[in-house]
């Protein structure tokens, strides 16, 4: 049976799509929050991207890269990204909305993911999230960020700006 944490993080991304249809409603956008956001978004999704082309999924303790400095470099990169979007909507209500959003679906996936690897890796895992393992060197990987579908957050990125920038030329 999943456990209240596992509902929520499983649910995040298609809960994300309905609210991405309130957020649209409610958005005010204007060409300078578009083009600020979209600079803010694009920077959450180079992190992203670079934790990505680190990232061997349920493989191994992923110690390179961005996971030297933090545990969860693809929510941070998707918080900045959300955060991209709340500025391009131009909407305090968005914000509140997305920020909600972020903190409690992100907290879910956290708590599940760790369970996970922490389970699989065992006192691998716990000497990572002690910063008692060594550094792992590895380059990065536009395959293994593609391996990883990184290009669906790209495009959901992508999609957003443009939905956005479509209402500010529909309602002026």
């Amino acid at each position: 049976m999943a456990s209240r944490w596992q509902r929520v993080a499983r649910l995040r991304v298609p809960l994300g799509f309905v609210l991405a249809v309130v957020v649209l409603a409610l958005s005010r956008p204007t060409w300078p929050s578009i083009a600020i956001g979209a600079l803010v978004g694009l920077a959450g999704e180079a992190v992203r991207l670079w934790a990505a082309g680190h990232l061997e999924k349920s493989r191994e303790v992923t110690m390179s890269g961005p996971y030297r400095y933090t545990r969860h470099p693809l929510y941070v990169g998707s918080s900045i990204l959300a955060a991209g979007l709340a500025i391009a909507s131009r909407s305090v209500w968005v914000a509140l909305i997305v920020g909600v959003h972020m903190i409690v679906t992100i907290a879910a996936a956290v708590r599940t993911e760790e369970a996970f690897l922490r389970e699989r890796f065992g006192d691998a895992y716990d000497a990572y999230a002690e910063r008692r393992a060594p550094a792992m060197a590895r380059r990065f990987s536009f395959e293994r960020a593609w391996r990883n579908r990184e290009y669906r957050a790209l495009a959901g990125l992508a999609i957003a700006i443009a939905l956005l920038a479509g209402k500010r030329l529909l309602v002026g």
